[in-house]
């Protein structure tokens, strides 16, 4: 997102008692610009952070040519310095899903392991055996950051259009093409996800500006289920 869309982002994730300081702020405003520089990135969005027991996570994502392919996910410590996260395979996910438990430690080296027993072979040939899966922080760091992405991120209709080579790309005439009635005399959209706790849209009706950013633990909210 834009400076704009970041600042509006930030505000609204504050009244979740979630943001950044004034410090952190200018860091990322400073970063992002070398950051799309050195990758050659179309956009850089600020993402959001994952909190750490140790660090915290500062999660920004390159976007190239097409929105919705080949986007690339980077973390940073200190808002300064980025370090891109390993695209999220089906392995990785199953490994992290098996492996990763709790609160995120703010390391990306540690390591997560996990010691099963599977059943190898069939019939009488059939024996047990220790098998152990090891994970580091990066990679369950990739993995969550995908899974909240496919889970909870959202944008207006009609934000992108598809070009006749079939790249997703933002659609410049998006600005006035949202038309929404607010109650309470309310001038801004907010949706908030129950799922990843931490997740917030806006959009402001009859602008261009809109985004999401996520400032959480990390950790899906199981008890979605009775809460509904």
């Amino acid at each position: 997102m834009d400076f704009e869309s970041l600042h509006y982002s930030l505000d609204l994730a504050a009244g979740k008692g979630l943001t950044l300081s004034s410090e952190q702020r200018a860091m990322l405003q400073t970063s992002l610009v070398i950051l799309k520089r050195n990758y050659k990135f179309n956009r850089v969005l600020f993402w959001g952070k994952i909190l750490g027991l140790k660090c915290d996570y500062f999660i920004a994502q390159g976007v190239e040519e097409d929105e919705m392919n080949n986007r690339k996910s980077l973390y940073s410590l200190d808002c300064m310095d980025w370090h891109l996260l390993p695209p999220a395979t089906e392995a990785m996910i199953a490994d992290v899903a098996l492996a990763a438990q709790g609160r995120f430690t703010g390391d990306p080296s540690h390591e997560y392991e996990h010691t099963d027993m599977r059943i190898k072979g069939e019939g009488d040939d059939a024996t047990e055996e220790e098998v152990t899966v090891k994970v580091n922080e990066a990679s369950r760091l990739a993995t969550t950051v995908s899974n909240i992405d496919k889970d909870a991120s959202v944008v207006p209709r009609g934000a992108f259009t598809k070009s006749p080579c079939g790249k997703v790309q933002t659609n410049r005439s998006f600005g006035g093409s949202w038309c929404l009635q607010l109650e309470r005399g309310g001038t801004v959209c907010v949706l908030r996800s129950l799922l990843w706790l931490g997740l917030t849209f806006f959009h402001v009706p009859q602008t261009p500006q809109h985004g999401y950013i996520y400032m959480g633990d990390g950790l899906m909210n199981l008890d979605l289920p009775f809460m509904l």
